[in-house]
């Protein structure tokens, strides 16, 4: 995988490296080098680590503790590499997402990378947007720390918010099957409209620009001066103006691009299989890891992709 323009490594769209694989990754980067397995047909591709050939590394977490208090990033721009972080903090909810510190603490990363790194090169994920309903007859969401979160945000110097509504993946139902009276549910287009001009309206006081994740549907469904853009999460185009020196701006076309997808290319280091990610998220495409009660929750390799799973999402 040689080349004259350097890579972007994106770490990772398939699990969470930050919460739970570090000491792997800088593994790979002491020895100038990732093995990756394709998860389509597991041919096995050696990815250079170098600064030399690695322009940006691109950080998908829901829980960066763990890499803030091994002092990663501070080693990583000792050693010469760009570092720009896809944030993902939702509103709390021990049951859409049980394994994931206190919204407290997870406010206090946001502060301290904003803090320590640049914040321009963090994106804040607010993903996915979830309507579900459980025992009692009233829908719920899980948009209540919302405005919580945007303030925050927005004292650390975040201008950005990316989001998207969760995708009703038949390994997801399969999942919430055996939970009594339990349900997701999938909004009509009215009520995403409204939830996502009701979200801009709330980040623009803040000066937080909203950008939506593989939603054409309902991006093409928005009043133009909205405000709401299509978000690129791998920025190869933002990471030039921050870093400066060459990427190439092509869209990633293993990514979904027909559902609005706007990442530029990279190259994803993670694995479901091998590097499963025990957030444990009840919406999660590519949750590997058991569930409560010992039920596996597994994804083979090549089954739906898109938006990060163990993240980012």
């Amino acid at each position: 995988m040689k080349s004259s323009v350097p890579i972007v490594i994106s770490a990772s769209r398939r699990t969470d490296i930050p919460a739970f694989y570090m000491d792997w990754f800088m593994d790979g980067i002491k020895k100038g080098s990732f093995e990756v397995i394709n998860p389509y047909n597991r041919h096995v591709s050696v990815v250079p680590a170098t600064c030399k050939d690695v322009h940006s590394i691109v950080f998908w977490s829901k829980n960066f503790r763990p890499f803030i208090n091994g002092g990663y990033g501070e080693k990583l721009i000792k050693k010469g590499y760009n570092l720009f972080f896809n944030f993902t903090i939702n509103s709390t909810s021990s049951l859409l997402e049980p394994n994931l510190p206190s919204l407290a603490d997870r406010l206090d990363q946001l502060e301290y990378l904003s803090g320590h790194f640049n914040p321009v090169a963090i994106n804040w994920r607010f993903d996915p947007v979830c309507f579900y309903q459980t025992k009692e007859v009233k829908i719920k969401d899980n948009l209540h720390d919302f405005p919580v979160i945007a303030s925050k945000a927005a004292e650390c110097g975040i201008t950005r918010c990316i989001t998207s509504f969760m995708d009703h993946y038949p390994k997801i139902k399969k999942r919430t099957a055996s939970m009594p009276r339990f349900s997701f549910i999938d909004p009509t287009l009215e009520i995403k409209k409204e939830i996502v001009l009701k979200m801009a309206e709330t980040l623009s006081l803040k000066k937080i620009s909203l950008q939506t994740c593989c939603e054409i549907e309902l991006l093409s469904a928005l009043p133009q001066a909205c405000g709401i853009t299509k978000s690129s999460c791998i920025p190869n185009n933002l990471l030039v103006e921050i870093f400066g020196g060459e990427l190439s701006t092509k869209r990633d076309s293993g990514q979904r691009i027909k559902s609005g997808c706007g990442c530029k290319v990279s190259v994803d280091i993670g694995s479901y299989n091998l590097h499963p990610c025990y957030h444990n998220c009840l919406f999660c495409y590519a949750n590997p890891a058991k569930m409560p009660g010992g039920k596996q929750a597994g994804r083979l390799e090549g089954q739906e992709a898109g938006k990060p799973g163990g993240d980012e999402g």
